[in-house]
């Protein structure tokens, strides 16, 4: 699905940033030492009922995007947008009560369930908290999520060690959807689950999309997943975004060299695909000294002088694709 420019976002982050400090082997008492630039002037927009999807190797900080626009870490500079409000400004009590509509789906469920409580009382405790529905109520709700995701009534009285990998992953979603939120982002949620469990999830997933019109962010490093569920796709690199296109139109034709290396990783060994492979050189540079220009010259196979120099911009090159490399815009 591409995006409906006759729309408004349901969600708009603007030039995000975050920075985290270094401090000395002291500690905080000789202050900061240096900071890590986790993300740098990331922008994209949510569109209602689509999956956009974040995808960049470990360190690109696409973890660290998903958890700054929900607020769980606070930004450094930069804008999130959604109904008119800028989350980044508000108070934790200021912006609770848009978290309802905002909710997360971690990488590993088991620890994001507290092992002392029983299945019941965990999918219950945001509608306790924000004073929704009296017992009764509240046990309702948490039986028809449980039926949503694919689990028992049975089910709301265990302990979340007694559910497999694919199982917590299931109430990770029920959890997420007790509050009927708009916007859900799922951090790596099937990175850690078998390939069968993973297309479970993923199916869940749609299918829920579908009935209950969510929008998703999805993060993940994994190619062939983020091509199976994403409407639009952003590709990381150091923290920045360097393409951003609709799912197919990234497939078919992708731009950026790091695009392409990425794309070039994943298993297919036709002859057309060997003789058009793109192989990466050495490790993501640390983002406590990044390369000057463009962050990925020191890995890029056609680096020019102007990329070592110059920072490239996100520009649209085809519509509604945008890529941020010197060399794209040199054949344009």
């Amino acid at each position: 699905m591409e995006k409906n420019t006759n729309t408004e976002p349901i969600l708009t982050v603007k030039s995000l940033e975050k920075k985290f400090p270094v401090y000395s082997a002291f500690g905080k008492l000789f202050g900061t030492t240096a900071h890590v630039h986790a993300v740098r002037d990331v922008s994209f927009q949510l569109y209602e009922g689509e999956t956009y999807g974040l995808v960049g190797e470990s360190g690109s900080g696409k973890s660290t995007t998903g958890r700054t626009i929900l607020g769980l870490t606070p930004a450094t500079n930069g804008q999130v947008l959604y109904q008119n409000q800028d989350l980044t400004k508000m108070s934790e009590t200021e912006l609770r009560y848009f978290r309802k509509d905002l909710q997360m789906v971690f990488q590993d469920p088991f620890s994001s369930l507290n092992p002392r409580k029983k299945i019941g009382s965990i999918l219950e405790e945001p509608l306790v908290i924000h004073k929704l529905g009296n017992r009764e109520e509240r046990e309702t709700k948490v039986f028809e999520v449980l039926k949503l995701v694919g689990l028992q009534a049975e089910h709301y009285f265990r302990y979340p060690h007694e559910f497999s990998g694919g199982q917590r992953q299931r109430l990770g979603i029920a959890r997420a959807l007790i509050m009927n939120p708009k916007v859900i982002i799922c951090d790596e949620p099937v990175s850690a689950l078998d390939v069968s469990i993973q297309s479970q999830i993923l199916n869940i997933l749609k299918e829920l999309q579908k009935s209950l019109g969510l929008t998703l962010l999805f993060i993940t490093h994994d190619i062939s997943v983020v091509r199976f569920i994403s409407d639009r796709i952003g590709i990381m690199y150091l923290g920045s975004i360097v393409e951003e296109a609709p799912t197919e139109a990234l497939f078919a034709e992708p731009l950026h060299p790091y695009t392409k290396a990425l794309f070039s990783a994943v298993p297919d060994f036709t002859s057309k695909r060997l003789k058009d492979r793109v192989v990466l050189k050495g490790e993501i540079p640390s983002p406590l000294s990044p390369p000057s220009g463009c962050a990925f010259h020191t890995r890029c196979p056609f680096a020019t002088a102007i990329c070592k120099q110059q920072t490239p911009i996100l520009k649209e090159i085809k519509p509604a694709h945008y890529v941020a490399c010197h060399l794209v815009e040199e054949k344009e």
